[in-house]
């Protein structure tokens, strides 16, 4: 096959521990999946179904640099643990869809809020809100083998070293096991997919010359600095 003009490079993620790459395929994001943060943007978590949005994979960035990025004057942080795929597959039941996973990072799911409001008001997707260049800092990718599967733990970021978000894995309202039997239930997945799996309550604004420090327990953190 010859291409027409040079394809685009495959995004990766590093993995800890080794000089492998993890090929990146597609990125999932779980909305309102800790009840408190539901709760602070107006939602009642009890009542609600899970729901989901996509980054683009060259979204992840790996290098503790976050541009602060054009067209929004609320750009918020919301950290987050990544689940990262090795195993694909359609209606993967809940009970072995853990098998699916290689590893896990610490990451920030990073959105322009104000262009998120506005689009949810008139009933417009969040892509621009959410999925916009360098949108999800992300660390290494810790495997399985090494951390096993995180299901309770702390969760937190300080911003500027105040402590912002705080909480624990075990709040998440539908587990990983959950999300990936879900999603494979409306798409096919592959190899590569990361899911960002929801953040705790306490998400805020940043602002250029802030440095953010992210922890997920058992995983290397995460520190961002907004440029």
């Amino acid at each position: 096959m010859t291409y027409a003009f040079p394809p685009a490079a495959i995004a990766t993620l590093p993995i800890v521990g080794c000089d492998l790459v993890f090929p990146v395929h597609r990125v999932y994001c779980i909305g309102r999946n800790y009840a408190e943060h539901a709760r602070e943007m107006g939602h009642d978590p009890d009542r609600e179904p899970p729901f989901f949005f996509q980054k683009n994979p060259d979204n992840l960035r790996f290098d503790g640099v976050f541009p602060y990025p054009a067209h929004s004057v609320d750009v918020q942080f919301e950290v987050e643990m990544a689940a990262c795929l090795e195993i694909g597959g359609k209606d993967i039941a809940a009970a072995s869809a853990l098998s699916h996973v290689f590893g896990y990072a610490v990451a920030l799911d990073m959105t322009r809020r104000d262009l998120q409001g506005a689009a949810k008001k008139l009933g417009r997707p969040w892509d621009i809100g959410k999925a916009f260049e360098d949108s999800a800092p992300c660390g290494p990718v810790h495997r399985v083998g090494e951390v096993g599967h995180p299901a309770r733990g702390e969760i937190s970021l300080d911003q500027n070293g105040e402590r912002k978000q705080t909480g624990d894995l075990s709040q998440m309202i539908w587990s990983v096991a959950e999300q990936i039997a879900i999603l494979s239930q409306f798409f096919e997945l592959r190899a590569g997919d990361v899911i960002l799996t929801g953040t705790p309550a306490g998400v805020g604004r940043v602002a250029v010359g802030d440095v953010l420090h992210c922890r997920v327990a058992g995983l290397s953190s995460l520190g961002v600095r907004v440029a």
